[in-house]
């Protein structure tokens, strides 16, 4: 057998410290990992909400609707300064960024960050022309255009289980959009449905492309894994897309609706108002979570999270727009949570699977240390 040379203090300390640290760093892990799917479920169901709420109470700006998606990103900006150590470089070397890379991550955030803003065009079309039940179908095709993304550009392994959480979830919220979409599609014109499928198909399309080319970019050109990272990829590329939206507001003439828009909001202009920061608001807390999920595990994961939230909204509908709960929304809401567990159930096998690995090389290191402590104490009896 081949075994590790180091010397014994050091197999030693080796040995007793591996366990610790890896039981931490795990803990760890799971802790981000809880906090991120917080942040996108409490994150995209609210901002769901709201945005159903601006058009039913008198809201028609596309380009207005496609800005708060984007424009709250300084409220990404507190923990950033929250937290100033996270900018410290580990040493000095990795102070000097190449002018190079400067230039690729830019590049890289303005790229992001116009498709983003394009993402959330084609998003708020498909929210103002087909039903909610509807939007929520066609967003849970994400899944399968994800998959194909993260196959190609992020390697992404299939297993069972991560197939069973894929099928799951996309049929919750397929049983709960041809359910609803039979009640209440009759009363949209059939040209702007149609445009309303198309888009909402798209930017699920584009969404999915979007998390893979950020996974994309944390592993082959950022490079760091630290929350400061992360909180940047959402700043900036928010930004970019909060441009897009401002000169497309402007450049459709649709701000000049704005100030009749607020006037002829059914709750009144404070509503409007608030209506439009909150939902600003909930989708950076939801972004972040996005970002997050792709950062600690990956985009595959981030998508299937968001997924959930697609047959979780109804359920705060009926508290908060008094719609009916139906038994098909029991059963879709159902099937959601079982398609998270299973989710959750291949990454234990993938937990288990890397601890088994742990405790081999924590055994081949004890076998280490006996052998060179049978070496010197046979070592030391010769020489008496």
């Amino acid at each position: 057998m081949n075994y590790l040379i180091l010397p014994v203090d050091q197999a030693e300390s080796v040995s007793g410290t591996t366990t610790t640290s890896t039981i931490k760093k795990r803990w760890q892990w799971w802790l981000l990992v809880f906090l991120n799917i917080f942040f996108l479920l409490i994150g995209e169901t609210a901002a769901t909400l709201l945005g159903r709420f601006y058009y039913n109470q008198g809201g028609n700006s596309k380009w207005m609707a496609t800005l708060v998606q984007s424009a709250g990103f300084p409220f990404v900006c507190i923990p950033l300064l929250l937290f100033p150590s996270n900018r410290q470089p580990p040493s000095p070397a990795a102070a000097v960024t190449p002018p190079a890379l400067r230039l690729k991550i830019a590049l890289i955030y303005l790229g992001l960050g116009i498709i983003i803003g394009v993402d959330d065009l084609m998003y708020s079309y498909g929210l103002l022309y087909v039903p909610v039940s509807t939007y929520s179908l066609i967003c849970a095709t994400q899944l399968a255009f994800n998959a194909v993304f993260s196959y190609y550009l992020n390697s992404q392994k299939f297993t069972a289980c991560i197939l069973n959480s894929v099928v799951l979830l996309t049929l919750s919220a397929a049983i709960l959009g041809f359910n609803e979409a039979s009640e209440s599609s009759g009363s949209i014109p059939k040209v702007k449905y149609v445009l309303g499928f198309m888009l909402t198909l798209g930017a699920s399309a584009t969404y999915s492309l979007i998390l893979s080319l950020m996974q994309l970019s944390f592993q082959k050109v950022i490079q760091k894994e630290t929350l400061t990272v992360v909180l940047e990829v959402q700043i900036y590329t928010s930004l970019v897309a909060s441009c897009v939206a401002v000169v497309g507001l402007f450049a459709s003439g649709e701000w000049k609706g704005l100030k009749g828009e607020m006037e002829g909001f059914e709750k009144g202009k404070v509503s409007y108002v608030m209506t439009l920061v909150w939902t600003g608001l909930s989708w950076q807390l939801a972004s972040v979570g996005v970002v997050g999920l792709i950062f600690v595990v990956s985009s595959l994961f981030s998508n299937v999270i968001s997924t959930i939230a697609l047959p979780v909204v109804p359920v705060f509908a009926v508290i908060f727009f008094h719609e009916k709960m139906g038994g098909i929304k029991v059963v879709a809401l159902l099937l959601a949570i079982w398609g998270f567990a299973s989710y959750l159930y291949q990454d234990y096998l993938d937990y288990r699977k890397a601890k088994k690995v742990s405790e081999h090389v924590e055994l081949l290191v004890s076998e280490h240390v006996e052998l060179l402590s049978g070496h010197r104490g046979g070592g030391g009896g010769r020489d008496c």
